[in-house]
């Protein structure tokens, strides 16, 4: 028998990590060794930027704006999520900066910060919803809503919270951004009538794409990293303690998420939706917008995103586990007791009446 054939981006299920962070992590090394410069780093620059604006393109081309709409009928439930996405995280992220400059660098910090004004994910969202019997519909158009409003919302919130000191992005920004981001968006989303169903039947290459794309982002961002001497401003120590910080937001958001929707009134297939969408962070369009918000300071503005996305998939994955488990049971109720060991006292002989 003909073993399967592995594509570009499909590991042996055994590894513990996500298959697309080894990727990431890879590039990460390259750029390290091999970091682009001269020349070589303007060109690579020009070919990225170009990158990003085919990535929010195909973004807008393949997002249902009809189906998003019709999601409006649940519009308690993606206000939950957006209010977890955009205004919870984003106040725990600020109440993080008493840590600097104790616990995190003040670069270190900036990319925590972004990373808590990035919108939330739609695939991995929608695939541990469904594992766990959520929503899935709901997890659907939770993500689009969250897509949506993150191109304008989070270029926004960086100008505002972060600024100019994590690597020279400001308000004046905000135009360039809009060219490079939300113009493609728009442009997809006035195409998808006709290329709607084209990019359908290429999806799998288009995933390619979309992955290539990243990597690419990411590459140019840490060669730039690397020639100004990013790893020389980054301890193993500051390394441990962000991924410490970084655990307890998303404790902090899982629980948030969960409770805060039980206190709401949502029903437990709610609830799971909520709490996958509104905990979770995306590597796929926060990569590509770091590249533009930050230009240069990039490398380190991407590096607690790409942590915390492989943070969330192996934690998120244990929980969409359970909650499976648990599907069988009202929520909250205990486990039905054990059977009772306790031995049956012997039943008394029937004597049977002699005759004759």
């Amino acid at each position: 028998m003909s073993r399967p054939r592995t594509s570009l981006f499909q590991f042996p299920p055994w590894l513990p990590v996500d298959p697309y962070i080894l990727l990431l992590l890879g590039t990460v090394v390259l750029a390290t060794l091999l970091p682009a410069s001269g020349p070589a780093a303007e060109a690579v620059g020009g070919v990225s930027t170009g990158a990003v604006a085919l990535l929010f393109f195909l973004y807008g081309a393949r997002l249902s704006t009809r189906e998003a709409l019709d999601g409006l009928r649940h519009w308690r439930l993606h206000l939950t999520v957006l209010i977890c996405t955009f205004a919870l995280f984003p106040l725990l992220g600020l109440a993080a900066k008493g840590l600097v400059p104790y616990v995190l660098t003040p670069e270190l910090y900036g990319g925590l910060l972004f990373l808590c004004l990035v919108p939330s994910t739609i695939q991995s969202s929608i695939a541990f919803t469904s594992i766990a019997r959520g929503n899935v519909p709901a997890a659907i158009c939770a993500g689009s809503f969250s897509s949506l409003v993150g191109i304008v919302l989070t270029p926004l919130l960086a100008a505002l919270l972060i600024g100019g000191a994590a690597g020279g992005f400001t308000a004046d920004s905000v135009p360039r951004i809009a060219l490079q981001l939300l113009v493609p968006f728009l442009a997809g989303q006035l195409l998808r009538r006709w290329i709607g169903g084209f990019l359908a039947r290429y999806k799998k290459a288009l995933g390619y794409v979309d992955r290539g794309s990243i990597l690419l982002v990411v590459y140019t961002a840490f060669s730039h990293g690397v020639t100004e001497g990013i790893w020389h401003q980054v301890s193993p120590g500051r390394l441990g303690a962000l991924v410490a910080v970084e655990a307890v937001l998303l404790a902090a958001m899982l629980t948030v998420s969960w409770y805060g929707a039980k206190r709401l009134g949502f029903d437990r297939a709610d609830r799971i939706a909520i709490q996958f969408a509104g905990s979770k962070k995306s590597l796929a369009a926060g990569l590509p917008m770091a590249s533009v918000l930050f230009g240069a300071g990039a490398g380190l503005a991407v590096l607690p995103l790409m942590l915390f996305h492989q943070m969330q998939l192996m934690v998120c994955a244990v929980i969409a586990k359970r909650r499976s488990r648990d599907a069988g049971r009202p929520c909250g109720a205990h486990p039905p007791p054990a059977p009772s060991r306790t031995v049956a006292p012997p039943q008394t002989p029937v004597l049977k009446r002699r005759t004759g």
